[in-house]
């Protein structure tokens, strides 16, 4: 059990335990008071629990393929003082898309990143962490076109696997709004990038984010990010 100060998330048999990538995802996405979120590829459930917490407005749907994952997103979020804003959804996002057919103000996902690449160990794992372009081009087309006029579409991604998102996204007429490179360390080159589509023109500067000053020691930068979720801050 992973205990956050206003929730708890169960890990139990999920493939993909939480990590700096999810914490990340749902400490900084943002939409402008959004009513209607989606949690693309949710795992525990904790980006949405994330995202719950910060916006308390907005009702937050979430799908997960995984049965084992799906179920434990599911009870998380039962457990949590948000439960009446949270929905799980068993299915593929096209799948979900299909059913719903609904408009969001902000689409995340923390997707599966291997391309073509060899399986890793484990087949949830695999299932949690590989992925064709196909893939890639079918996730950035169905959050292109159930984006609200005004919404934003965040994912965070490995370097090679985000360059081919932007490609992709580009040609289906989304806006790059930002990039933000994640760091391990202030001297190390970034090692994930966390892509900010819409529908707009706007283009803000490429933004950084170092996550360790030194070995052991969190930045400043990630403690004000995590202070509002993590017990250790």
């Amino acid at each position: 059990m992973f205990s956050f100060k206003q929730f708890n998330v169960d890990q139990t048999g999920c493939a993909m335990k939480i990590n700096t990538d999810g914490v990340l995802l749902g400490a900084l996405a943002y939409s402008d008071n959004p009513k209607t979120i989606l949690d693309i590829g949710t795992g525990t459930g904790v980006i949405a629990l994330m995202l719950a917490q910060r916006f308390p407005q907005a009702d937050i749907d979430a799908v997960e393929i995984d049965k084992t994952a799906a179920s434990t997103a599911k009870q998380n979020f039962a457990n949590s003082n948000f439960a009446d804003r949270l929905n799980l959804y068993p299915i593929d996002f096209e799948s979900y898309f299909k059913q719903q057919d609904k408009k969001c103000d902000l689409i995340v996902s923390n997707p599966p990143f291997y391309i073509n690449s060899l399986e890793s160990p484990g087949a949830k794992k695999t299932l949690a962490k590989h992925a064709d372009a196909d893939f890639f081009e079918n996730l950035v087309k169905q959050a292109a076109d159930h984006l609200t006029d005004t919404g934003k579409f965040w994912l965070i991604l490995p370097l090679q696997t985000a360059q081919l998102v932007k490609v992709i996204a580009v040609e289906i007429g989304l806006n790059l709004r930002q990039a933000i490179n994640v760091l391990s360390y202030p001297d190390s080159e970034p090692h994930r990038e966390i892509l900010i589509f819409d529908r707009g023109t706007k283009k803000e500067l490429d933004n950084w984010f170092v996550i360790y000053d030194k070995p052991k020691i969190y930045s400043q930068q990630y403690i004000d990010t995590l202070k509002p979720f993590f017990t250790i801050f």
